[in-house]
C-alpha cells in the first residue's frame, strides 16, 4: 500500500508544476479521503504491431513484434497501468482466414498475458482476410464500438472500418482509403457523449484530424460531435505509423508511432498515459514514441 501512495504522490507533484497553478492550498494538502475520490487512470498504449509469421516488407519487420512486445509488456509489468488498449492493425494480412486465425491467436496470447482490462480498436488490416466477428471472437471483446467509465474518466472506443456506404469492412472488400463511421455508429456516439458529463477520452485507429488518406471521410462530422460535447480532452490513434499531434477545437489529437516500423529493439513504441480526475493528461513515451503533458 504504502509504494501505491507514493507513487500517487510523485505524480501529483509532477502534475503541479505543469497544471497546478490554479490549485488551492487547501487542495494540495487535501486528506487521503479526498484524494481516493479523485485517483488518477493508468492506461498502456501500443498501436499498430501488424503481427505475421512472414518476412519483412519495407520497413515493416512483422515477426519481430513479438520481442517488441515483450520489451513493452515488462514496462506494462512495473508501470501497472490499470487497463492496456491496442489501438489497432494487431495482425497483418494473410494469404486466408486460419492462417490470420493463427496470427491472431498468436500475437494475442502474449498480449492478453499483460493485463486482465484490455481495450482493442479495429484497424483495417486486423478486418483484411477476417470479418470483425471473427476478429472480435478470437480476442474475446463484444464489440467494436463502445465506452465505458474507470475514476470518474469517460472512454470511448470508435470504430471506422466501415466503407462509405456504410458496409462493414470484411474479406477484402474496402479500400484502405475509404474509413468512415457510420451513421449508426454517429448516431450513438452523440448519444453517448450527450449522456456524459466526464473528463473523455477517445481511441480511434485511422485519423480523425486529417483529411488525406490516412483520415476518415467523415472526420468533420466526427470532430463536431467531440467539440459540441464540450467534455472530450483527448484522441489517441495510430494508422500512419508516426509521432504526431494536432489540437482542433480544443482537443488534442495525438497520433502514435507505430511497434511494427524498423528494426531491433531501438525501433519500437509504446506509452503509458496517466490521467487525472480533473483531465490532466500525461504520456510517457518509450524508444521511438514521444512524450506529452496537457493540462486543464
Amino acid at each position: 500500500m504504502q509504494k501505491l501512495v507514493g507513487r500517487r504522490a510523485l505524480l501529483r507533484n509532477g502534475t503541479l508544476v505543469l497544471a497546478g497553478a490554479a490549485l488551492t492550498k487547501h487542495q494540495l494538502f487535501s486528506d487521503e479521503t479526498a484524494s481516493e475520490h479523485a485517483k488518477s487512470v493508468r492506461v498502456g498504449l501500443i498501436t499498430d504491431l501488424h503481427y505475421a509469421d512472414k518476412s519483412p516488407a519495407g520497413s515493416r519487420h512483422y515477426r519481430e513484434t513479438l520481442d517488441k512486445l515483450q520489451a513493452a509488456s515488462q514496462q506494462f509489468a512495473a508501470d501497472r497501468p490499470d487497463f492496456v488498449v491496442e489501438l489497432g492493425d494487431l495482425i497483418d494480412a494473410a494469404d486466408s482466414v486460419d492462417v490470420e486465425q493463427g496470427y491472431l491467436k498468436t500475437i494475442n496470447k502474449q498480449f492478453s498475458a499483460i493485463c486482465d482490462d484490455r481495450h482493442y480498436v479495429l484497424g483495417n488490416h486486423c478486418v483484411d482476410t477476417l470479418t470483425k466477428e471473427e476478429f472480435l471472437g478470437g480476442v474475446g471483446q463484444e464489440r467494436s464500438y463502445y465506452s465505458f467509465d474507470r475514476e470518474g474518466i469517460h472512454f470511448i472506443v470508435l470504430d471506422s472500418c466501415f466503407r462509405s456506404d456504410g458496409e462493414p469492412y470484411q474479406r477484402r472488400n474496402f479500400q484502405w482509403t475509404d474509413p468512415n463511421v457510420s451513421a449508426e455508429e454517429m448516431e450513438w456516439l452523440r448519444g453517448d457523449l450527450k449522456s456524459n458529463s466526464k473528463p473523455t477520452v477517445v481511441f480511434a485507429h485511422q485519423r480523425l484530424d486529417v483529411s488525406n488518406h490516412h483520415g476518415v471521410k467523415n472526420c468533420v462530422d466526427v470532430r463536431k460531435a467531440l467539440e459540441e460535447s464540450g467534455n472530450v480532452k483527448a484522441v489517441f490513434q495510430g494508422h500512419s505509423h508516426q509521432n504526431d499531434l494536432n489540437e482542433i477545437g480544443g482537443i488534442h489529437y495525438c497520433t502514435m508511432a507505430a511497434m511494427v516500423e524498423g528494426s531491433g529493439p531501438e525501433s519500437n513504441g509504446y506509452s503509458v498515459m496517466d490521467i487525472q480526475a480533473d483531465g490532466t493528461i500525461e504520456i510517457k513515451g518509450f524508444v521511438r514514441q514521444a512524450s506529452y503533458h496537457w493540462g486543464v
